[in-house]
């Protein structure tokens, strides 16, 4: 569904991305590992088209990013973004459906209206939370709301940016679950950036380290442990010492 090949991207002499190659297929869950900085949100933003690689090219389902119609392509896309990302200014329920309203094939307020309830639903949101306020939800509630708006227009592709950040461990093992079963429910192909190695074993499929602009390993999540790439072993023990110099 993804395929990125030799993917550089620099920001001055800043040398983010320098020759990513990856494949994601077609509904599978491609988690992507690695330290602060690293490169995984710029990553993801090339993909979205949000910023252009400076060489190397992206296919979504074959097809070059920058050559398709802008509103057809991200109409493909699902997000949940790393901070909930919600409107204060609307209730939750027109958060759910916010695609739903706008745009060519934006539905009748009332339909759009009831989907939002049901995906709300599925996420495990009472039907009189619709009516509530960002602000008047907890963090494990709003970051619900944002995964209903995530699956809401019924998309191809999800990304999910950072899912549990500043989520308790309940919570957090909640919100992987229902990650989890909404992408084999709905035969979505996930791509998620995380540092949190229990999202990594919960929801992935298969695991890319990025490391000094390079995807230095990938495999299936079953064979990240016995992997003997030095990087790789590193960041998933959270070691001190290693190749991946800390930030002091």
């Amino acid at each position: 569904m993804i395929s990125l090949t030799d993917v550089h991207k620099a920001f001055g002499a800043n040398r983010v991305l320098q020759g990513v190659n990856l494949t994601i297929p077609t509904g599978e869950s491609m988690v992507i590992i690695g330290g602060s900085g690293t490169g995984k949100s710029v990553l993801l933003k090339c993909v979205l088209g949000l910023v252009t690689p400076d060489s190397g090219s992206i296919a979504v389902d074959g097809v070059d990013v920058t050559q398709t119609d802008r509103d057809t392509f991200l109409a493909r896309f699902g997000m949940l973004f790393q901070g909930g990302a919600l409107f204060d200014s609307l209730s939750v329920w027109q958060n759910v459906a916010f695609r739903l309203l706008r745009g060519p094939k934006k539905l009748p307020k009332a339909q759009a209206r009831e989907v939002a309830i049901e995906k709300l639903r599925r996420v495990g949101l009472k039907p009189e939370v619709a009516d509530l306020f960002p602000a008047e939800l907890s963090g494990g509630m709003q970051k619900r709301v944002g995964l209903a708006r995530a699956i809401a227009a019924e998309p191809e592709i999800i990304f999910f940016d950072e899912p549990t950040t500043g989520l308790d461990p309940i919570m957090s093992g909640v919100i992987n679950e229902l990650i989890r079963e909404i992408v084999v429910e709905m035969g979505v192909t996930a791509m998620t950036i995380t540092h949190d190695m229990t999202s990594v074993r919960a929801i992935a499929d298969k695991v890319a380290m990025l490391h000094g602009g390079l995807i230095r390993w990938t495999g299936p999540v079953a064979e990240m442990d016995a992997a003997t790439d030095p990087y790789l072993d590193q960041f998933i023990h959270g070691r001190a010492h290693g190749p991946i110099e800390a930030v002091r």
